[in-house]
């Protein structure tokens, strides 16, 4: 990560909570949440300033149980994620994490990007459109970060996902460049790939790698959980102002020098509480 965008991570003595935005990150149903919280937990302690999880009314008590710093609301389907959405205070929103599939999650989707907030989109909130991308890409605007495997890459952009074959396990990068470069230039959003070569694109041709080969490999990082952690970080950053690219870039870096810090045996869990000492080396 470049030192001017490590200098953004600190925050001003004179500052308040409020001046690091509010980030909602959607849940799904009772026994989905665990997804959702790992997401906000990272978005708390990545800086932004108030963290929401909204879920459905049966899952209030397990989501309420399970945190403490990020506060938990009710949300009943789309039309109670529009209803929230009235709060002009919330400014970046994460759904997809544990949210579930089919016409509902679409439709949150559909609600959630009609706002234009900045906004992740990863797991379900994905996969929900596997099968409709074109409806997904009308809906896409300037300030959204997907956030896909190449699992879910090759679903939303099958023509792109070819050149991925070439790029025989990431040995090859140039096929991989192009592949991203051309989905993000295709929804007009910005898009990280997820892999040993990370890759970040946005619609202008911007293009960002992380290598997390050799010396830098977290091979650790390959457990259940870790990415949802990934989208929470970006959506924290999206709260704090960083635009698009700069919150997925430094999102993927910090993702990475935490699992780092932990080394073997690290669960997703602990990848959020790893983050003060990443910023202590940071010197922030």
């Amino acid at each position: 990560m470049s030192p001017a965008l490590a200098s953004r991570l600190a925050k001003n003595v004179d500052q308040h909570k409020y001046d690091h935005g509010h980030a909602l990150v959607v849940a799904g149903g009772p026994g989905q949440g665990g997804a959702a919280r790992l997401a906000a937990r990272a978005a708390l302690r990545v800086g932004a300033g108030l963290v929401t999880v909204g879920c459905p009314v049966e899952a209030m008590t397990e989501n309420a149980a399970q945190l403490t710093s990020v506060m938990v609301r009710q949300l009943k389907g789309s039309a109670g994620l529009e209803d929230a959405l009235g709060d002009a205070r919330i400014n970046a929103l994460c759904i997809g994490p544990g949210l579930g599939r089919g016409t509902e999650s679409r439709n949150m989707v559909r609600v959630a990007l009609s706002t234009r907030r900045p906004i992740v989109l990863d797991a379900d909130g994905l996969t929900s459109f596997a099968d409709a991308p074109r409806a997904l890409f009308g809906l896409l605007h300037g300030a959204a970060v997907l956030t896909p495997h190449e699992g879910e890459f090759a679903k939303l952009f099958p023509e792109q996902a070819r050149l991925l074959k070439d790029a025989s396990r990431g040995q090859i990068l140039d096929p991989r460049r192009e592949a991203v470069m051309a989905a993000a230039a295709r929804c007009g959003a910005t898009v990280l790939l997820k892999g040993p070569v990370t890759l970040v694109a946005d619609p202008s041709g911007h293009m960002v790698e992380l290598h997390l080969t050799g010396a830098d490999a977290v091979p650790w990082l390959a457990t259940a959980g870790a990415g949802d952690v990934l989208a929470g970080l970006i959506t924290g950053l999206l709260a704090r102002g960083f635009s698009p690219v700069q919150a997925a870039e430094a999102g993927a870096w910090l993702h990475a020098a935490a699992a780092r810090l932990i080394g073997a045996g690290l669960i997703a869990e602990d990848l959020p509480d790893a983050l003060p000492a990443v910023f202590e080396e940071l010197e922030l």
